[in-house]
């Protein structure tokens, strides 16, 4: 029996960036498990960056970081979600993987002395990464999203790669571009020539698209919708209409409404298998988002909003994530608030903009890096543990909750981390001996303790009661640990350290028992990366349950 052919997908974006391309890729890969296929979503980023561990999280967004460790785009955090899996490091390419490792085959002879170039050399590396992601996935079809707009210059090489595939497997790859249809306020008409203009640019490199989603405010009418296909030459029925929506959950949804996944089924002559899951899981969750009400007020005390005048939360997307897949699941609607912890700094700050903060049902300060902003959360978290008002602490969350309980309940008042101040007389956050190493070495990218590590479950504790179970797996992105050293008084001042790693070295979970307060606990690891929307994470539910009770 004659082997069936590998699939792919290349998804581009054009007009501008942040129109939707990856929750499409996602909504696609969605699709088509759905129908039966085995699927893997592939991220392009297009920059230098061997991987996005040492990115500015307010210019690029949340790092989010895979079981493997690597650290990624946040677009990799949507595939997993959508298909409620774990991807693998093969299904994330950079322009600095692939230059990195064809200058390291160049040092080492293996090009047997041939001049090394960007055709063929870069464009087979990526080539050959692409075909690799599908073969460790042994998927039928591969997704992959090209970072990036159509016109940059920085993801030609990988529009290039995927034409040539295209050249020699025309039944086997298909184009998705995802514009946008601006409808200038002036107007009030939506302008179809910056999507003419982008598939031309498209069509420059020797690519013609398959399918055209149509991203704008309002959804397309059908004249729009002829005058692209006759002016991009695609069938009138392979533009689809992508309007706002108030939730991204029904993207796949409305794709499925507007037959795409038939339509791509048949670009890469694909039959409909019989084994299919339906999207009837999604569609019941697609349904409680829009239907619950009840409001649950949750603060995000952080440092990272701010970007020139406006204010994203791109940084924090994952947890924001988790929050609403544990609220939808206990029947509340989240309504999250953003608080910058520098406005709790200093000490002109009065005690009304404290009381402001009681008037939300749970606080969470995530995870971050650095000085800035750290003496006002620490306030917030003194007001949350002596107000009783639920609590939960992210990576640097956890470690500032262990500082503040140093400072106000063993009365350290020079307690810190050696990451703020390695001075400090009393370092009850320090850096990871081995990590000291790849400090002094100048090795930052990549050196972190990321990815799934095991954890013990201390029982009777909350985050037993959370999880059900003693022996856990979490990701994690950090360099600091809560120093062995001040382990013994902080549990004799009543701090329950009930997670810990299986050598019981390293403090995983930290809370106070429920008869002190309702729900104060903090995570070394970070939680919010393996919460899905169908599979809720049960921390981030034990938290949503203590702030429903507050209300």
């Amino acid at each position: 029996m004659k082997k069936r052919a590998h699939k792919f997908i290349f998804v581009t974006g054009g007009v501008m960036s942040g129109v939707g391309k990856g929750i499409a890729t996602s909504s696609i890969g969605a699709l088509l498990q759905a129908k039966g296929f085995v699927v893997n979503l592939l991220k392009v980023d297009p920059y230098l960056n061997v991987d996005a561990g040492t990115m500015n999280p307010t210019e690029h967004g949340e790092t989010y970081v895979l079981d493997s460790g690597l650290e990624t785009d946040q677009d990799m955090g949507n595939y997993e979600r959508f298909l409620n899996r774990s991807l693998s490091q093969d299904d994330y390419i950079t322009s600095g993987m692939v230059y990195k490792h064809v200058i390291e085959a160049e040092r080492a002879l293996k090009y047997g002395g041939h001049c090394v170039e960007a055709i063929p050399h870069i464009r087979d590396e990526i080539i050959r990464r692409f075909e690799n992601s599908a073969k460790v996935n042994k998927s039928d079809i591969t997704v992959v999203e090209i970072g990036g707009t159509v016109g940059d210059y920085q993801n030609i090489m990988f529009i290039e790669a995927a034409r040539t595939m295209k050249v020699y497997h025309p039944k086997d790859v298909a184009f998705v571009m995802v514009s946008y249809m601006p409808v200038p306020r002036k107007l009030g008409e939506m302008k179809s020539k910056p999507t003419q203009n982008a598939i031309r640019q498209l069509n420059s490199y020797g690519v013609n698209t398959d399918i055209i989603i149509a991203r704008s405010e309002v959804p397309m009418d059908h004249k729009r919708k002829e005058k692209i296909a006759i002016s991009c030459s695609v069938p009138v029925e392979q533009v689809i209409s992508a309007p706002d929506i108030e939730s991204v959950f029904d993207v796949p949804l409305n794709f499925e409404k507007d037959n795409l996944g038939n339509i791509l089924l048949k670009l890469l002559n694909l039959r409909h298998k019989r084994e299919t899951v339906g999207m009837k899981d999604w569609e019941t969750f697609a349904a409680r988002v829009k239907s619950v009400k009840k409001p649950v007020h949750i603060a995000i005390v952080g440092k990272y909003f701010n970007t020139g005048d406006f204010v994203l939360t791109d940084a924090y997307v994952s947890v924001l994530e988790a929050i609403k897949y544990s609220a939808y699941k206990l029947g509340y609607k989240p309504v999250i608030h953003t608080v910058n912890a520098r406005d709790y700094e200093g000490l002109k700050v009065s005690k009304s903009k404290f009381q402001e903060l009681k008037k939300f049902d749970g606080i969470i300060v995530p995870g971050g890096f650095g000085e800035s902003g750290i003496e006002g959360k620490l306030a917030v978290i003194c007001f949350a543990r002596e107000n009783k008002i639920p609590y939960f602490g992210l990576c640097y969350g956890m470690q500032l909750m262990v500082i503040e309980y140093a400072r106000n309940v063993l009365k350290l008042k020079d307690a810190n981390t050696a990451e703020i101040n390695p001075k400090s007389s009393a370092l009850v956050i320090d850096i990871m001996p081995d990590q000291k190493k790849k400090i002094a070495a100048g090795n930052y990218g990549g050196s972190m303790r990321l990815g799934s590590y095991s954890a013990n479950i201390l029982k009777g504790s909350m985050a037993y009661e959370a999880y059900g179970k003693i022996l856990i797996q979490e990701r994690h992105r950090h360099r600091y640990e809560v120093n062995p050293d001040y382990i013994k008084i902080l549990k004799e001042a009543g701090l329950v350290f009930s997670g810990q790693s299986p050598d019981g070295v390293l403090m995983e979970i930290a809370e106070l028992p429920k008869k002190i307060h309702p729900f104060f606990l903090g995570t070394q690891f970070h939680p919010e990366f393996i919460a899905r929307p169908l599979s809720p994470h049960p921390l981030f539910t034990a938290f949503i349950k203590a702030a429903v009770r507050r209300k």
